[in-house]
């Protein structure tokens, strides 16, 4: 009876909270996770030790702040209905493990689900909601991933809306992550709840490909990017449209991994390495430490860009920048080598959503390779090049 007493008056005292931190991701977020690469296979030394990688391998300097804890960290619920870690894999205690990545500079965030189970069987937050974010505001816990498994007949607007006020409650700002694939639209609802949210289901380590698990499917990267077309006016500072983590290092080619950072940074998408960032190759980490691509991401104009023409297997993509720039990425399609020529004055880009056009005939723009990182000439000539299969020529166009 003293537990239901004190549970009731823990939810009633916290019911006039409604409403998300805001100004937590007023550029999309950066950081790594656990998932894509540990599955359940993960422990504090292994946060530990990624945190220790961020730091010496230059991604924090880059921009990335987040080490992600993903499914299979818990470990049981106590007498009173609070959530604890496994114990054995976190021997120390998530507050340990939190002072720790916070003494490195960086945030930390966790994981968690709407059902009473998460995706992979373990305790989810379902009837536990307030009790779980107070827990993670105790833990120092800076991001809250919310997962869609098991949800049964819930709706998914009040569910996320009810762990957003147990947040809000807690008292500690925290990005809220809705990881809800799209299936209910969130873009629609999503703003004024969380920071993010998932436009898909799972991402793949292949770059045009479908991996069908029967009841579900996992996506390659252009799968996912042309999963939901149409929703770029609903993406901006402090709403972001998530196009998953990113499968850069787990096996694609290098200009494969080169289009699949390329393109997520052009779609304005949060940038959350998957890999093993504790043993990089040098072309994997120079891919996911190239600042002047992550500029474009971290844009802080906010705008998604669009694909603005398709040629031959070549497509032509165009991101609105700060300052009258623009990115412009052209994606080969193809397993071929394609030509480019591309005639500036005969390509006016007007995009009404933000109220910009990019018009060569009235101004110059100097070129900036984005992956070699050399001016290539001005907009007054025509562009030039070749384009190996599965991969870019990023430019930015500097007024």
């Amino acid at each position: 009876m003293k537990r239901k007493i004190f549970l009731l008056l823990l939810v009633c005292s916290f019911s006039t909270y409604s409403q998300k931190f805001h100004g937590l991701a007023l550029t999309p977020p950066m950081g790594w996770s656990t998932w894509n690469t540990f599955r359940g296979n993960i422990n504090e030394q292994l946060i530990r030790e990624a945190a220790d990688a961020m730091v010496s391998s230059g991604m924090k300097d880059a921009g990335y702040r987040y080490i992600n804890l993903d499914d299979y960290w818990q470990g049981g619920r106590d007498s009173m209905g609070f959530i604890f870690a496994d114990r054995a894999k976190f021997s120390s205690g998530m507050k340990a493990l939190t002072d720790y990545v916070h003494s490195r500079g960086l945030k930390i965030g966790i994981y968690s689900d709407p059902g009473a189970m998460t995706c992979t069987g373990v305790l989810g937050s379902r009837g536990h909601e307030y009790q779980d974010a107070l827990m993670y505001a105790k833990w120092g816990f800076d991001l809250l991933k919310y997962d869609w498994c098991n949800t049964d007949s819930l709706n998914a607007y009040w569910a996320y809306s009810t762990m957003r006020d147990a947040l809000y409650a807690a008292g500690r700002p925290m990005i809220f992550y809705l990881c809800e694939w799209g299936n209910n639209s969130p873009w629609n609802w999503g703003k004024d709840i969380g920071h993010m949210w998932r436009i898909s289901g799972d991402i793949a380590p292949c770059f045009d490909c479908e991996i069908n698990h029967m009841t579900y499917s996992d996506w390659g990267v252009m799968k996912i990017v042309y999963f939901r077309e149409g929703i770029r006016t609903f993406s901006g500072p402090d709403h972001w449209n998530d196009f998953d983590m990113l499968e850069v290092g787990n096996g694609m080619t290098i200009g494969e991994d080169r289009a699949h950072f390329s393109m997520w940074c052009m779609l304005a998408s949060p940038l959350t390495a998957g890999n093993d960032i504790r043993n990089m190759n040098a072309e994997t980490k120079s891919i996911l430490t190239n600042r002047e691509v992550i500029a474009i991401d971290q844009d802080s104009l906010g705008i998604q860009g669009f694909r603005y023409d398709v040629k031959d297997s070549i497509e032509t993509w165009v991101k609105p920048l700060t300052q009258g720039d623009w990115a412009i990425c052209f994606l080969n399609r193809s397993m071929n080598t394609k030509e480019i020529e591309f005639n500036w004055s005969k390509n006016i880009v007007k995009d009404d959503f933000a109220k910009r056009e990019l018009n060569p005939e009235k101004d110059t723009y100097k070129i900036r390779n984005l992956w070699t990182k050399k001016n290539i000439g001005k907009t007054n000539s025509t562009l030039k090049a070749e384009l190996d299969g599965h991969d870019v020529l990023m430019l930015r166009l500097i007024k």
